[in-house]
């Protein structure tokens, strides 16, 4: 189910301090990635139009420096809050993170809601992840992936994909970053690479049925 824009803003699943973990770990995978580049990588297209190597590292470094500025914001908030009572520890989030963003996102054909958490915490760990895949696929450059830091990247999508369709499925997904996931019965089992799968519903590759339901990147 895709939300509207009079929706509920969305909101970020994952618990605060996972997606910090995720975060400080794709930050750490990205910049690894970048300095392990060739001198003619960086002028290497990516498969997003107009994008080479370079103008994709740099825009995902510019939503890197967003995250940390939007972050400390949060920080300073959460810690003002803790100062005024006892509640305020760092699993009380602030309002900034339940606000609203000021503009509507567009996710696929449509426009949605966003709070800042969702922001902070999902789509600033999940632009680099994918970009990241991006460049390794332009360069050819090992792309590391792992179950405890992708694999748990690529459930969070997963479980906003099925939540966002609403539909009975079975998905199967393979790879290092793979799993099984399924609600209801009565429909065909979706069977592909995680990474893949990732690429489908953020709009970078073949998809038809319910991969054609979108969730940002």
């Amino acid at each position: 189910m895709t939300m509207t824009a009079t929706s509920k803003p969305r909101a970020a699943a994952l618990p605060r301090e996972v997606a910090m973990r995720l975060a400080a770990a794709e930050y750490q995978r990205f910049v690894q990635l970048l300095r392990g580049l060739r001198p003619e990588d960086w002028t290497k297209p990516t498969e997003c139009a107009g994008w080479d190597v370079r103008a994709m590292a740099a825009h995902a470094l510019g939503m890197v420096e967003m995250a940390a500025s939007i972050g400390e914001q949060v920080r300073q908030n959460r810690a003002a809050k803790a100062r005024q009572s006892q509640r305020g520890g760092r699993h009380t989030p602030g309002f900034i993170r339940r606000r609203q963003l000021p503009a509507l996102q567009d996710v696929g054909d449509a426009k949605e809601a966003w709070t800042f958490g969702y922001l902070i915490d999902v789509i600033l760990t999940r632009d680099p992840w994918m970009h990241r895949v991006d460049i390794a696929r332009a360069t050819g450059a090992r792309h590391v992936l792992t179950p405890d830091h992708d694999g748990v990247l690529v459930a969070d999508v997963v479980a906003e994909w099925a939540a966002r369709h609403g539909q009975p499925y079975t998905l199967r997904l393979t790879g290092p970053t793979g799993g099984e996931w399924s609600s209801g019965t009565g429909r065909p089992v979706i069977a592909m690479d995680a990474v893949d799968f990732c690429r489908a519903v953020s709009g970078r590759g073949p998809a038809d049925g319910l991969l054609t339901t979108a969730v940002p990147f």
